[in-house]
């Protein structure tokens, strides 16, 4: 099952799950049919037909799906350390930005590891990071000029004024006026 914010189900979480499927067993054990058994335990037809034949067996727990992460623990609190320190403490001195393959080559330089962008992202949201656009505008930005910019160019690149009435490229259909 795949999450809208990457994560997955807590340990506590597989348990329950677990719960229910060993008294799916139970109730396959006692001839119940899996249309029967999905209602009573309100799950799917799909899932029910899954777990009849697998056994109790097959429907432990495996654990948390996914690889598990190379990073200790320590190495994490490290990687935090490196993180806080910025991009420039690195040799990223053009801008201030940490991006997904600037944070993977930092771990293969500091620990040896190869990860791949999405598991920097999966990584990054484990430690508390998240994608942020910049809330500040450049140091170089000038104001003046962005506003004459604006005034001056902006209606000559939106296209042509609103107060034109718009017209059909359809012989048969007039446009709307």
């Amino acid at each position: 099952m795949r999450y809208a914010d990457g994560g997955g189900l807590t340990a506590a979480g597989r348990a329950k799950r677990e719960v229910v499927r060993f008294e799916a067993a139970e109730m396959f054990g006692q001839g119940l049919r899996p249309p029967e058994v999905a209602r009573r335990l309100r799950v799917s037809r799909k899932s029910a037909y899954a777990w009849r034949d697998g056994g109790k067996s097959a429907l432990s727990s495996k654990g948390p799906g996914g690889f598990p992460c190379q990073l200790s623990d320590d190495q994490a609190k490290r990687l935090q350390a490196e993180l806080d320190a910025g991009p420039a403490a690195h040799g990223w001195t053009e801008d201030q930005r940490w991006t997904l393959a600037r944070v993977a080559e930092l771990i293969h330089r500091r620990f040896g590891y190869r990860y791949t962008p999405r598991g920097v992202s999966y990584l990054l949201h484990r430690l508390g990071w998240s994608p942020q656009v910049p809330a500040h505008r450049a140091v170089e930005r000038d104001e003046q000029a962005v506003e004459s910019w604006r005034s001056e160019q902006w209606s000559r690149v939106r296209g042509r004024p609103s107060s034109w009435a718009r017209g059909s490229s359809s012989r048969t259909k007039p446009g709307r006026t």
